[in-house]
């Protein structure tokens, strides 16, 4: 990556939906030449998608929930089971490999309580390998990046 990458990825960041003429000319190269590259960044993975950000006022209230998930086992088996159960459930928006008392955080987000219940229930208990689940509600988001 050099710096009209960086400058792409940025300038993204911002817009998702800027033209490529308008990205190309932001960053100094013909549009071809940015369409080329923009095509490289993708697939390499480095954009991996592109998403609408809603706010959540507008859009149906949510609960978020802090889920801290610790495991029977450490081993790469238990690790790569965990990781590919929990890519599986829909209601898990983000989910992290942790250092520290706990060996994944996850982020689930419901309408309520009673939606949660059964989440833990039905889903985060039965994933594979874990032996406990500490789980936090959210109040209100205070700082919040604008790609989640």
């Amino acid at each position: 990556m050099d710096r009209v990458d960086e400058q792409i990825i940025r300038i993204l960041r911002a817009d998702g939906r800027i033209k490529n003429a308008d990205l190309a000319q932001k960053v100094g190269l013909s549009a071809s030449a940015c369409l080329r590259r923009l095509r490289i960044l993708e697939g390499r993975g480095t954009i991996r998608g592109y998403t609408a950000l809603i706010n959540d006022r507008s859009a149906s209230a949510e609960t978020v929930v802090i889920v801290q998930i610790s495991l029977e086992r450490q081993t790469d088996e238990y690790l790569r089971r965990f990781e590919k159960a929990a890519c599986q459930c829909p209601d898990i928006r983000e989910c992290y490999l942790m250092t520290g008392g706990s060996d994944y955080l996850l982020r689930v987000t419901v309408p309520d309580t009673a939606s949660y219940e059964r989440i833990h229930k039905d889903v985060l208990s039965r994933l594979p390998g874990v032996s406990r689940i500490e789980s936090s509600f959210a109040i209100r988001a205070v700082i919040r990046p604008p790609d989640i």
